[in-house]
């Protein structure tokens, strides 16, 4: 018997777990948006972040690009309370201490503000504590990491979006939304998480 695998890109709204069982009565999870059966999150997304989420079926694939060693990249949009200095960005940059952890070399940059459907409860601003928008690219993924990096140089995060996942991104989709991968970021995706190590 073959495995009919399937492969979908999910927008997770924030408040959102990144799981099908019901812990709290109050949670939404996974079930409450994706009818698909037997597929799971490659990875995870806190509750309170928000954006791409990839789910499958393919249990050898969801291993490879889970573990540590694979290495693939994560753009999150993050916004941060207060504009970040050029020695802040320097230290996401080059890596910053985290628990007994020293992250690994990260792009960074400002991002102009950009277009996003409204968060769900909206973050709460400050009137006087200005906050800007960056653009992070991981090729790890601790534990509320992004969020340990900003407050780590004394940037909390505010709202936070992950925009892409190697080469699979959010375009098109709105919040709560899912699609199927097209033959052409399936096949990258494979070719990405089996190349040069046998399938």
């Amino acid at each position: 018997m073959t495995i009919d695998y399937r492969y979908i890109l999910f927008y997770k709204p924030y408040g959102v777990l990144s799981q099908f069982t019901k812990d709290s009565p109050t949670r939404s999870t996974l079930k409450d948006y994706i009818e698909v059966p037997d597929v799971y999150p490659v990875g995870r997304l806190d509750w309170d972040s928000e954006g791409l989420l990839l789910l499958t079926n393919h249990g050898q694939l969801q291993h490879r690009l889970s573990h540590p060693r694979f290495g693939h990249e994560r753009t999150y949009w993050v916004q941060v309370e207060r504009i970040p200095d050029a020695a802040a960005l320097t230290q996401l940059q080059e890596g910053v201490i985290i628990q007994d952890y020293r992250t690994r070399p990260a792009l960074v940059q400002l991002l102009p503000t950009p277009s996003l459907p409204e968060r769900d409860p909206p973050i709460r601003f400050r009137k006087n504590v200005p906050t800007a928008w960056l653009e992070m690219t991981l090729t790890e993924g601790k534990n509320r990491q992004v969020r340990r990096m900003t407050a780590a140089v004394g940037f909390p995060t505010l709202r936070l979006i992950r925009v892409a996942i190697a080469h699979l991104h959010l375009d098109g989709l709105q919040p709560g939304q899912w699609r199927d991968l097209t033959p052409r970021e399936l096949k990258l995706l494979l070719d990405l998480a089996f190349a040069g190590r046998g399938a």
